[in-house]
């Protein structure tokens, strides 16, 4: 950016800085004080129109000597920042013809106030796709040079390539990756010292270089068993699917949560369990004024790799479907992923990383995807060969979530005309 506007850049490194003097520098009455980080970047870029680069501004934090992030409230406005005052100096600085850019891993932990000041870009993680060209035409040729080979000396397949990332690496970048093609440069070197040979990497040459694959991708294979469905998770370092069991037992009706669940989570579940039993019939579940749905069944639904936590909304739509499937006896349809929030009412609502998810799917081998109507916007966001390979449907209600997932012969024939009227009076 700074190359293309011909401006000199400066990079600030604010991970662990927790005294606001780093940034406002120190008044001249102390023993070695010093200007802060600020000044001193326009001093070392020698004009007053750098791009300063505030690295990892999530790493702030504070302690009695101050707040460095109520210090960059001034900074980052640019209504203020015409007079910004360093306590060394003591005189008004202008930093409005500064542009700043910030990095950060989470937006968690970076004040509200401080977020207002900021216009945020989102940057999603790489897909398999774009870390095989970055690798291909960068990280390869980058290690080659540093391990001191030829280009002739490692030759990696498209397929090894493609093996590495996918079981070998697990990550949002590419570090990891690079390490890994750090590993095959000294295979190759080795083989050249000893043999004076090229090496060639194929898929199946991996184990033996690399070690045991170090990753499993969970495939969406058959599913055959009611009270399952696959659902899609979004996670720093790309989308999962996700699997949700469910199953009942004898019991007084109480609902048990596993998977290492968060709040949000747990109320999708709980919401999802209500929509069920106050559109029980409707749904082609057995209920009676004596024997509400659930009156004496307990059920358990769990999220597997219970050791990894779990939060959000957008498992609200796959947790209703497998506790239909469950209660139906009826599996939901191979092949078949989805996501959304849901409400009490019944409403798909929307949810974020559809990109990431849909790539997780295909990824898995999965052909249809269902997706809030509301999200389908973000589709312009996914390659359109992959587009091109699934079905994506969009749904607006869990009525269509279920014609969707199940088969409208498979349904339970124990509805009569009083049963559907109150069914009826129920959704209106």
């Amino acid at each position: 950016m700074a190359e293309a506007m011909g401006r000199k850049m400066v990079r600030i490194s604010l991970g662990g800085v927790r005294d606001e003097a780093e940034i406002r520098g120190h008044r001249r009455t102390y023993v070695g004080a010093l200007p802060g980080r600020l000044i001193k970047a326009l001093r070392q870029a020698g004009t007053m129109n750098p791009v300063i680069i505030l690295d990892e501004l999530d790493k702030l934090s504070s302690d009695y000597r101050g707040d460095p992030c109520a210090a960059l409230l001034e900074v980052l406005d640019p209504e203020q920042n015409d007079a910004f005052v360093d306590h060394y100096l003591d005189l008004p600085v202008d930093l409005s013809s500064v542009m700043f850019v910030g990095t950060a891993n989470t937006l968690s932990s970076i004040p509200a106030a401080l977020k207002d000041r900021l216009e945020i870009i989102e940057v999603s993680s790489y897909t398999a796709l774009e870390k095989q060209a970055i690798a291909r035409q960068h990280l390869l040729p980058r290690q080659v040079e540093e391990h001191g080979l030829e280009d002739q000396d490692l030759i990696i397949s498209e397929d090894a390539l493609l093996g590495v990332i996918e079981r070998y690496t697990r990550e949002a970048g590419v570090r990891q990756l690079e390490r890994e093609i750090g590993t095959l440069c000294r295979k190759s070197a080795v083989a050249k010292v000893r043999e004076n040979s090229t090496l060639k990497v194929t898929d199946d040459d991996l184990i033996d270089l690399l070690g045991a694959r170090k990753f499993l991708p969970e495939l969406g294979g058959q599913n055959s068993m009611p009270g399952i469905a696959i659902g899609l998770a979004w996670t720093a370092v790309g989308g999962e699917i996700l699997y949700i069991e469910s199953t009942a037992m004898p019991g007084k009706g109480k609902i048990r949560l596993t998977g290492s669940l968060g709040d949000v989570m747990k109320e999708s579940a709980e919401t999802a369990i209500a929509y069920v039993r106050a559109h029980a019939v409707s749904l082609g579940l057995h209920q009676s004024p004596e024997k509400p749905l659930l009156h004496d069944t307990d059920l358990h639904v769990h999220f597997p790799a219970g050791a990894t936590p779990k939060d959000g909304p957008s498992a609200g739509v796959t947790l209703l479907t497998a506790i239909v499937s469950l209660l139906r006896g009826v599996p939901v349809h191979t092949g078949l992923a989805m996501t959304g929030e849901i409400s009490l009412r019944g409403r798909v609502l929307q949810v974020g990383g559809i990109k990431e998810k849909i790539l997780a799917a295909h990824r898995a081998g999965l052909t249809t995807i269902l997706i809030p109507t509301q999200n389908e916007k973000d589709l312009k966001d996914v390659p359109q060969t992959v587009l091109d390979e699934l079905t994506i449907l969009p749904v607006e209600h869990m009525k269509e979530v279920i014609a969707h997932a199940f088969d409208d012969d498979a349904l339970p024939t124990i509805l009569d005309d009083s049963k559907l009227r109150e069914s009826t009076q129920i959704d209106q």
